[in-house]
Parts: C-alpha cells; structure tokens; sequence
C-alpha cells in the first residue's frame, strides 16, 4: 500500500466537505461516499443539474477531475449547456435506476469546465427568462389556449429555451410553437408538468416547518388517494389534506403500510362486545398503540373504556361461545388498580419543613391570643403595683391611721 490514509474518530468525525459541496441547489443528495479512496474512478458517469429540479447524467469521457460543484459545459442539441456537477461515482448509478433512462443514448459527455466566454453567455440567456415567460403568457392567451406557463429555462448557449407549462387536458400549441420561435429567435421545447412538479421547482415550505419533499429530495410521484387518510384515521378535511400543489399530501403514503398492517390486529369497527353491564359499541382506535375506546351509547361517548386489542379478541371470543365477562378490563387489571404492587410511600407529597411552619404558627398564637379574663385581671394589679410604686410608705403609725 503505497497511500496512508487517516483514520478519524469520535467528535472529529462528521460531514465531508466533498460531499456537501453546494446546499443552494433542489434535490440535493448527500454523497456519504465522496471520502472513500477510488470512488470517482468506479465510473465515469456524473449527474448534472440545471435550473430548479432538471437533472441530466453525462459521461466524463476526457476523465476531468470533477468534484461536487463545479460548473461544467456538457453536450445539448443542439449547442451545449451550462450545468453544475451535483454527484459523482457509485451513487451516479444508483440515481441512474430511479431516473429510468430507456437507452444509453440519452447520456451524453462533458465537454469541459465552464470557462468565462461560456459563463457570460449562461448570464445573458438567463436574464431574458422572466420577460420571455411574461410575453409567452400573452401570445398563449391571445391564442385562445387553455394552459399556464408555469416557467421558462433558456439552455447555456442561449440557442433553445425550455418551456414549461401546466394543462389539464391536450393542447394543440402548433401555432404557439411557431409565434414563440418567432417572437424571441430561439429553438422552442414544450414539457407539461404536473401540480407536484411545478411545485417542486418553485419551492417553499410544507405545514410541517419544513422544505417541500419534492424540492430536496423526491424524484418519482406516486398517485396518493383518500384511501390512504382513511387508513391512518385522519379526518377527511381538504385544507388539511392539500399540500402547496393543492393536491393530496404526498406524505399521506409514507407511513400507510405500517398503518395497514396494525390496523389488522384491531376488532372490526361494527362489533359489539357483549358483557354482564351491558353492550359496549367502538368509539375511537389508537391504530399503532394497539388501543381501543369502547362506549356504551352508540352514537354519543358515554361511559368510555380503553381496553387493548388483544382483550377485545379475547372478549370476542367468549361472546361466540355465549359468555359474558363481568367488565371489559381483566380481573388482573382490576386487582392492581385496586391494589398498588410494592410499598407506598405515604409521604411523597409532603415537604419536609412542615412541621417547622406548624410549630411558628402555634408560637404566635399562644402569644398574642390570651384570654380576656386574664387581661383585666393583670390590668388593675399591674397598676395597683404602679400607684404602691408612686407613694411614699407611711413614717409612722398615725399616718397609717
């Protein structure tokens, strides 16, 4: 082994700068194999991305050294593009599988690094792609078309520009093809998207606090129907069930298998269990704690009983064979609910000076609480007291007299 490599641990280890690289950029993945030794030489194949979510995968055929971030010049048609590098090795070919490429020819090659020339020119095509969607939007409804131009994204060389649009059903923009080439000189692509992808590609944040799933890392949309609110138990309320998109939530189908498969040890909803107090109707469900809520009244909660899934079967059960528990809960359950496993502490709750305070206030109270009879009695002796005090004894037995 010719190389040394340098091993860290503990707080040194964290986050590779390589593989980092620039957190402006939407669907940004973090390359966790950016520090291992020889990953750029396992392929050629870099991903590349463009305006908002556009991604395109390239090969490296020239094996210039690429790192994440870098700005590269890569093949169009026609011309070329201006694109940041964003992933390279092993995972390019992972990413390649979710991309669904059908043929090889849609990989292209990188032609070099990004020189200045190539950069002023990505700057002029970009400046013009806010006016160019404005003056699309017009010519479109002028033409009478039922479609919303969403964006617009001028290619590197400023040759082509991408348009991107919005519709509901098929439009026939052979004549807006032909005004737009007319109007601005440029070879003109038309690509519908979706609700999700327009979405994507403006950004913003979800009602969770956080970044839109399909601006950082969703690629693939998947159809996301009532059903799965259903399953989670969720209130069927459009203004909290739509996302920015004014769709379904797309993280209404992240959790809704492990929603089914707990769902499937629960009591079916129009089962009554039977006992000696009386019927008891299903009221509510807590799917993934494996509780539920029985009441006695079918339609209002009254007397509520929260009892697990695996006692309602049980209770099931008997009523097929024609018994009646007592109560819904276990004799067990009752036993230590009456009563407590272990010592009590009958102290818990009280402080430790309480009877310092108690002595305090007793103090005071002898003090300034004395009966009434004492009082008067203590008033004429202590002024008699005073006055034998105040005169003279007598000198002689006369004056006594």
């Amino acid at each position: 082994m010719g190389k040394e490599y340098e091993i860290r641990t503990g707080c040194d280890r964290g986050l590779c700068k390589k593989a980092i690289g620039r957190q402006d950029r939407q669907l940004n993945t973090y390359d966790w194999l950016a520090d291992v030794p020889g990953n750029a030489e396992t392929t050629d194949l870099v991903e590349v991305q463009f305006k908002h979510t556009r991604k395109g995968y390239y090969h490296n055929v020239n094996n210039l050294p690429l790192k994440k971030g870098d700005v590269v010049a890569v093949e169009a048609n026609p011309g070329h593009d201006i694109g940041v590098v964003t992933l390279t090795g092993r995972l390019v070919k992972l990413q390649l599988k979710k991309a669904n490429l059908k043929s090889a020819d849609d990989i292209k090659r990188i032609y070099r690094l990004a020189r200045p020339i190539d950069m002023d020119k990505f700057r002029e095509a970009k400046a013009r792609e806010h006016f160019t969607m404005i003056e699309s939007r017009q010519i479109a409804k002028d033409l009478g078309l039922d479609m919303k131009i969403g964006d617009v994204e001028y290619q590197g060389d400023g040759q082509k520009a991408i348009f991107y649009y919005i519709a509901d059903e098929r439009v026939d923009f052979r004549q807006l093809i032909k005004d737009l080439a007319a109007a601005f000189h440029v070879r003109i692509e038309m690509k519908q998207i979706g609700a999700r992808q327009e979405a994507g590609r403006i950004g913003g944040t979800g009602p969770c606090g956080r970044e839109l799933c399909c601006a950082t890392w969703m690629k693939n949309f998947v159809s996301v129907s009532t059903s799965a609110a259903r399953f989670q138990d969720i209130s069927l309320n459009p203004q909290k069930l739509a996302g920015m998109c004014a769709k379904l939530k797309c993280c209404l189908n992240y959790e809704v298998d492990d929603y089914i498969e707990a769902s499937r040890s629960l009591p079916s909803k129009d089962t009554i269990l039977q006992t000696q107090d009386g019927d008891y109707y299903l009221f509510k469900s807590d799917i993934l704690a494996g509780l539920v809520t029985y009441s006695t009244d079918k339609n209002v909660a009254a007397n509520l009983e929260t009892i697990t899934a695996e006692r309602a079967r049980q209770i099931i059960e008997m009523n097929r064979k024609g018994e009646k528990p007592l109560t819904l809960e276990n004799e067990e359950s009752t036993n230590r609910k009456q009563k407590p496993e272990g010592p009590v502490d009958l102290l818990a709750g009280d402080s430790i000076t309480r009877f310092d305070k108690a002595k305090k206030k007793k103090k005071k109270k002898v003090q300034n609480a004395k009966p009434q009879g004492e009082q008067k009695e203590q008033q004429p002796s202590g002024g008699s007291r005073n006055k034998r005090r105040q005169s003279p004894a007598p000198k002689n037995e006369d004056e006594k007299q």
